[in-house]
């Protein structure tokens, strides 16, 4: 019976993330947890978004961004190989109180009426840097990372496309780190790839929903999912 659930609540955390970009791990990894424990979750976790990102990159493929992916990966890789080495030993609350912070704030930017800076690539890579530290730590830093691909002012598509690849990317470097420390048992490997299955249909579900959205709304929903993620990573973590 768990491994029913773990199959519906993967599938449903893919659904969700293919459809604004992020938020499946906040759902799927809370029953993980309860199945293979809190410490090997997040590795786990890791496997399972690999087959995740990967379908939703494959599905918005011809839509991707690759220049502004590569420049994310760029400071992304080498984070998250440090945040992996350092995840037996870190804590992590604090940190993410500053950057619950740091995407309210600027989403609240992005919607006053004053003049934007643009980033660039140097954003990117900042953006990157920071994405990858966290999900070193946490396993997904979804709503970080989605702020950064919205500011290139992508379709709905090629927002998820790019955040994917760059995802997948990510995932795969984890997944060598978590390997070197021994952090991911042949059990856990075996239940992230089953789960990661079912995340392939939830990533289809998503795009069909994906495309029946306006740019406008879109962008409005994302916004709102990244403040509610902010609250939470100042008030319950």
């Amino acid at each position: 019976m768990d491994y029913l659930y773990l199959f519906v609540a993967a599938y449903i955390a893919a659904t969700v993330s293919a459809s604004i970009g992020f938020g499946g791990a906040l759902i799927f990894l809370p029953i993980l947890a309860h199945i293979v424990g809190i410490k090997e979750a997040i590795p786990v976790l890791t496997i399972a978004q690999l087959f995740g990102n990967g379908s939703r990159f494959w599905f918005g493929r011809r839509e991707l961004k690759w220049e502004p992916v590569l420049y994310f990966l760029a400071g992304a890789i080498p984070f998250a190989i440090i945040a992996c080495t350092l995840y037996s030993n870190i804590q992590a609350a604090l940190l993410f109180k500053y950057v619950g912070g740091f995407l309210i704030l600027v989403v609240l930017y992005r919607r006053l009426n004053i003049k934007k800076i643009e980033a660039g690539n140097i954003g990117m890579i900042v953006g990157g840097a920071l994405t990858g530290f966290l999900s070193g730590l946490t396993g997904s830093a979804g709503p970080t990372g989605a702020l950064f691909f919205l500011g290139l002012n992508l379709s709905p598509i090629a927002y998820v496309a790019s955040d994917a690849f760059a995802s997948m990317a990510l995932h795969i470097t984890k997944i060598i780190v978590y390997s070197r420390y021994s952090l991911i048992t042949m059990q856990g490997f075996l239940v992230g790839a089953f789960a990661g299955l079912a995340m392939i249909g939830g990533s289809f579900t998503g795009k069909v929903l994906l495309s029946k959205i306006s740019r406008e709304r879109y962008l409005l929903i994302v916004e709102i999912l990244i403040i509610l993620s902010g609250i939470q990573m100042i008030f319950f973590t």
